[in-house]
């Protein structure tokens, strides 16, 4: 809970939120690069809506979701920014020159913004550019910070921060992203062992 005040002085205690950053772009690469071995098909994809219902649940309060777009080409995918709109997302649509990384920098300014406010950070990323505002974030000791993505393709200096509090979520086994079990080949921890998923 954090404390406002009214006009006259009064103090308002607002609930604590969850931001939940999705950087898309990431999430997509990693899924048909690294999982799939190719671009993802539509019914391959996470089911955002999920990824709010998680984040809502991980921490038991309100989410603002936050989904990064690089629109550097001069379009958006209409159709689905207006499916992110229609499950509650602020699409925020981003543009710069050829080589700047739009999405990067913009969740960078937005994880910045962030550190100033009350309130705990959801990350939907694999990527180390990230770590310098994690950190920060992190310096916080009544603030919880987690990364939501594919564990182990999380960058090695993020998953690190685990002993500073960083809590590393998986996107199909703790969120249940997925309709169909991904192709994935990783350490599992035997306490979440499931030998119905082989059979």
């Amino acid at each position: 809970m954090s404390d406002l005040q009214t006009s006259d002085g009064r103090a308002l205690t607002t609930p604590r939120r969850t931001y939940l950053v999705v950087d898309g772009e990431n999430i997509d690469a990693t899924l048909g690069m690294n999982v799939l071995g190719h671009r993802p098909a539509p019914e391959e994809r996470p089911r955002w809506d999920r990824i709010v219902e998680f984040a809502r649940q991980a921490w038991g309060q309100d989410v603002t979701p936050l989904f990064f777009l690089n629109a550097s080409s001069g379009q958006m995918p209409m159709s689905f920014v207006q499916a992110l709109l229609a499950m509650g997302y602020r699409p925020i649509p981003l543009a710069g020159s050829g080589s700047e990384k739009v999405v990067d920098i913009g969740i960078q300014r937005m994880l910045d913004a962030i550190a100033g406010q009350p309130g705990d950070v959801l990350l939907a990323s694999h990527d180390g550019d990230f770590l310098p505002q994690v950190e920060t974030l992190l310096d916080d000791p009544d603030r919880r910070v987690g990364v939501l993505a594919f564990r182990e393709f999380v960058n090695v200096r993020l998953t690190e921060l685990t002993g500073r509090g960083l809590e590393v979520f998986d996107l199909e086994d703790h969120a249940g992203a997925f309709t169909t079990v991904l192709p994935r080949v990783r350490i599992i921890p035997l306490e979440e062992f499931d030998p119905l998923r082989y059979l």
